[in-house]
């Protein structure tokens, strides 16, 4: 991410972990929104469920554009700037989150529709009774991903997409 942007890698690593947190929460908030808000994302998922996205140079930026813009809607340029905020490096700005945006969304919704579709972990990923569509409560995979977020195990499953996310490449 660091070399597609231009930007030293400790800029980019804490842009993205900015924006990690950031976007699966905006998930989470349109999936608990409404039913229909949640079959959207479960459709969205069910589209990216093509196997984790492995390298940057995969991503389909014109797509993450897109993701970002459904997530935040007219709410980015906030979002951005809010997440800058957050940041413990004053060298992450609106824009650098703005750029990193469309590049991380793709890979996180891969990542997570295999682990909700078609997940390796999902028992890790999700509750035990937890459903694989959509259920009539618009609550059902806003939850999930609301849970991915709060929970020990969640976080430790966020950790190691970030870490796969900033350490490809590394030695």
């Amino acid at each position: 991410i660091a070399k597609q942007l231009g930007i030293d890698e400790d800029v980019a690593e804490a842009a993205v972990k900015q924006v990690l947190p950031g976007l699966v929460g905006g998930l989470a908030a349109n999936a608990k929104r409404d039913d229909k808000s949640a079959e959207m994302l479960t459709n969205t998922l069910k589209h990216h469920n093509k196997g984790v996205v492995k390298s940057v140079k995969d991503v389909d930026v014109a797509d993450g554009k897109k993701i970002v813009k459904n997530v935040f809607g007219a709410n980015e340029d906030a979002v951005a700037t809010k997440l800058a905020g957050a940041s413990t490096k004053s060298d992450v700005t609106g824009d650098i989150i703005k750029q990193v945006l469309p590049i991380v969304a793709p890979i996180v919704l891969s990542w997570l529709a295999s682990q909700f579709l078609g997940g390796k972990t999902e028992e890790a990923a999700a509750p035990k009774e937890a459903p694989k569509e959509t259920s009539s409560s618009s609550g059902g995979i806003g939850d999930l991903l609301g849970g991915l977020l709060s929970s020990p195990q969640g976080q430790e499953i966020a950790g190691d997409l970030l870490g796969g996310l900033l350490g490809a490449g590394k030695k």
